[in-house]
């Protein structure tokens, strides 16, 4: 099976019916552009919401205690 990471070999290809063929081919595809979509959404997630670095609330003296 393709979701779980196997597929047909040459043999189950050549065999089977053009009809079957197509109909795998278009499921391959389908979850193929939704996983697209999922990432593509994940990646923009993390780019929607830019938040500024700030470094630490402290205002340095003028002058240097030692």
């Amino acid at each position: 099976m393709y979701h779980g990471g196997g597929g047909f070999i040459h043999s189950e290809i050549y065999n089977m019916p053009i009809w079957l063929r197509l109909f795998h081919i278009n499921k391959i595809n389908e979850w193929n552009k939704k996983q697209q979509e999922e990432m593509d959404k994940a990646k923009n997630k993390g780019k929607s919401n830019p938040k500024k670095v700030q470094g630490p609330n402290i205002t340095p003296s003028s002058t240097y205690n030692f």
